[in-house]
């Protein structure tokens, strides 16, 4: 049975389904729920966007991930489970590892989408998910949204 399960979420489609579900999860096995909105990293937006930087940048995008991460939360802690979560910045592989690890997670929730075409999935790289499979110290759950 599942203890503590950590939810990487985004607000995104695939990321509302992962919550759907994480919710059934959590209602049936009684588990603590905790959120994890992954940011990038300020270094890597200066390095994509230098010419649009301003000092702003970086607490407007977290003020963002906060807002959709609130909004999960508030979701789950209305079914009744016991939620909370946080926001950071880095590497989403990393940091969803570091998370599940801190909080001794027995399963990682997450949504995936499938891209459209191989070209979609060559530009890409690997996933997220793809990766965290490779490194997570618990069960992965993906979510699928086609």
């Amino acid at each position: 049975m599942y203890k503590t399960i950590v939810l990487a979420y985004d607000g995104s489609e695939s990321g509302q389904r992962a919550l759907l579900d994480c919710q059934e999860i959590g209602q049936w096995s009684q588990a603590r729920l905790h959120l994890v909105a992954v940011m990038v990293p300020p270094m890597a937006m200066v390095a994509v966007d230098a010419w649009a930087f301003s000092p702003t940048v970086e607490s407007d995008e977290r003020a963002h991930y906060q807002t959709v991460l609130d909004g999960g939360l508030q979701r789950l802690r209305a079914a009744g489970l016991e939620a909370q979560g946080e926001v950071v910045a880095g590497n989403a592989v990393d940091e969803i590892v570091r998370v599940a690890t801190a909080v001794h997670a027995d399963l990682i929730v997450l949504g995936h989408k499938h891209l459209e075409g191989w070209a979609a999935r060559w530009w890409r790289g690997a996933s997220v998910s793809q990766s965290l499979i490779e490194f997570a110290p618990c069960n992965v759950l993906i979510v699928i949204t086609p």
